[in-house]
């Protein structure tokens, strides 16, 4: 992948590390849509592999809450790729992409689910994990190790129910 002409293609805001042989490119929110657009249509990344989330609260240095983690494949190349962007409360929304990659169904609902990340365009954002009437998101770093006490409020679901 021919970094330079991707980071011209996108204005020049995409920053570029590597760890232990992997690429990752960070980049602004306002471009995630047209850098994986691009990644898709003009590159042969042709396999959204995982969406996943990190909350930074309190993370020494950290100047945005929510990073969003994207791993991409070219199966034809065997090429992987991270791509990470950054969202802040009260409100971290990203465009969803559901419309290049429709594996970013499940995991983009995970996300939602379990940090608050929307995702704009998402044909069917709702929780996947955690039952609908939970209001909060389990895996923010906010969010107390024993809970709030909803468990106490949820029905209760038998074998034969499920």
């Amino acid at each position: 992948m021919d970094f330079a002409a991707l980071n011209e293609h996108l204005g020049g805001v995409l920053k570029s590390e590597s760890f232990r042989d992997n690429t990752r490119l960070i980049v602004p929110a306002a471009q995630l849509d047209d850098l994986m657009s691009h990644l898709k249509h003009h590159l042969g990344f042709d396999m959204l592999s995982d969406v996943t989330c990190c909350d930074y609260l309190e993370y020494p240095g950290a100047t945005d809450r929510y990073g969003v983690i994207y791993v991409v494949v070219n199966t034809k190349t065997r090429e992987r790729l991270v791509v990470k962007t950054f969202v802040n409360d009260p409100s971290p929304t990203l465009p969803s992409m559901y419309r290049h990659w429709k594996t970013a169904d499940w995991t983009e609902r995970e996300v939602y689910d379990l940090f608050g990340i929307h995702f704009a365009g998402h044909p069917n954002l709702q929780r996947i994990l955690c039952p609908p009437e939970f209001e909060s998101h389990a895996l923010r770093k906010d969010y107390p190790l024993k809970g709030r006490g909803e468990r106490h409020n949820f029905p209760v679901i038998t074998r034969a129910e499920s």
